[in-house]
């Protein structure tokens, strides 16, 4: 049994075989499914995605999407957090340092969308890239209750350490099947059993071999068997520790 932790299955790449996809997550062990928005726009078919009992949603505004946000778009997800009880989290947003000319206005919004999250008492699903020590840093300031999830980490063991000692998960996904990203997979054998979920980030993220296609979360069941690998552990043990992580932080229940 898995959970696909973090995976974009409204984004129009599915829209041709969306059933199909599923089908074939659900064949690979696949029994639920975590879908976060990125934008305004996108919160409607986010939402619907959610009229699916496997799969759970939240809304936020994604740092690599500044353009398209607009301030207003704040109070607009306030008034959505409070409209729909069945989020299980605010997100995805965050800070991506890569896009160094929109970093003020992605901390504004960051920073806006963590204390939503904090009245709230909801989980955070947080794009993080090259700025783990300044997000960690934040978090730790804000002290929020609930958590939440660094997707897509790649950081140190150290960086790890912090996050999971503030009460996040850390995001594991395709980087860990790549050889080659020899810190990334010596961080996945140091994180404690409670410290992590698995995510697909579908359609992005591939896994190796797979570079250049559209990523789906039937995919998860080959990350779950290299993080095993890398952790000395079974697959059936990763995958009940990785699901009971994600069941704990997003409050499924019916797990």
């Amino acid at each position: 049994m898995l959970v696909d932790a973090h995976c974009h299955l409204d984004f129009a790449q599915f829209d041709d075989d969306r059933q199909a996809m599923f089908a074939r997550a659900e064949e690979a062990g696949v029994v639920h499914f975590i879908v976060p928005g990125t934008t305004r726009a996108g919160w409607p078919s986010v939402l619907r995605m959610s009229e699916r009992n496997a799969v759970s949603v939240g809304l936020g505004l994604h740092p690599c999407f500044m353009n398209e946000h607009r301030e207003e778009d704040l109070e607009t997800l306030e008034s959505m957090l409070d409209e729909h009880a069945h989020l299980v989290a605010l997100g995805e947003c965050g800070i991506d340092a890569r896009f160094s000319e929109t970093l003020d206005d992605q901390w504004h919004f960051f920073d806006a969308q963590l204390r939503l999250a904090k009245s709230r008492k909801l989980p955070v699903v947080i794009h993080c890239v090259h700025a783990d020590d300044k997000v960690s840093k934040r978090l730790k300031q804000l002290d929020l209750p609930a958590g939440g999830l660094i997707h897509a980490f790649t950081g140190s063991p150290e960086q790890a350490e912090k996050f999971i000692e503030l009460g996040y998960k850390v995001g594991l996904g395709g980087s860990v099947t790549y050889e080659r990203a020899q810190r990334v997979r010596r961080m996945v054998a140091t994180l404690p059993d409670d410290g992590y979920v698995l995510e697909t980030d579908s359609p992005d993220m591939p896994l190796c071999g797979y570079q250049g296609q559209r990523n789906e979360p039937a995919r998860i069941a080959q990350v779950a068997a290299v993080v095993a690998e890398l952790r000395h552990q079974s697959v059936e043990q990763v995958a009940a520790d990785s699901t009971a992580n994600a069941k704990r932080l997003f409050r499924l229940e019916e797990l």
